[in-house]
């Protein structure tokens, strides 16, 4: 396996990539909230804006397809969610036939690298009750629960932040 950053040649795999990975979830939603994820996720527009944006790091197989991602957005971008002041982490995505080999892990130590490269004090991220593995890996590298978020496509969601500090 290989990582790298991404770049504008990856978009259609960033996207397809997206599509496999949270199709996971279909089932865990209703048939509307279902629906509003898959836009989303099938929306070039939105792997185009991350990518223009953001930092995102991927993985690829040793045939060089996408099988992992994740995008570091830098601080000055607040949302909703974020504050102004703390970087965060949208998409991190792993194709199910490769998951368990510990690329979301590595994905997110990554992106916390690139953070503290970019001085960034605080990175942020929210995920939900349905994405167990993804909450686990996020609380075993140090994230913390902030607060409990709204309910987004019918299912909790929470805020969690971790603070970066430099290797001495």
């Amino acid at each position: 396996m290989n990582f790298r950053k991404a770049n504008i040649n990856d978009l259609e795999s960033l996207k397809q990539l997206g599509l496999k990975s949270w199709e996971q979830f279909k089932h865990e939603l209703t048939s509307d909230n279902w629906n509003s994820l898959y836009k989303t996720i099938n929306n070039i527009g939105v792997y185009s804006n991350l990518l223009e944006n953001s930092d995102c790091i991927i993985c690829e197989s040793n045939n060089q397809e996408i099988i992992g991602m994740a995008f570091l957005v830098p601080k000055g971008n607040p949302t909703e969610i974020y504050n102004e002041e703390w970087c965060h982490l949208r998409f991190v995505s792993v194709d199910p036939n490769y998951r368990g080999n510990g690329i979301g892990k590595k994905l997110t130590e990554l992106c916390i690298k690139v953070a503290l490269e970019n001085n960034e004090q605080t990175m942020a991220l929210h995920t939900s009750e349905i994405m167990g593995s993804a909450r686990r890996i996020y609380e075993k590298i140090g994230f913390k629960i902030v607060k409990e978020i709204e309910p987004r496509l019918g299912v909790k969601y929470w805020l969690y932040t971790l603070e970066l500090k430099k290797q001495s």
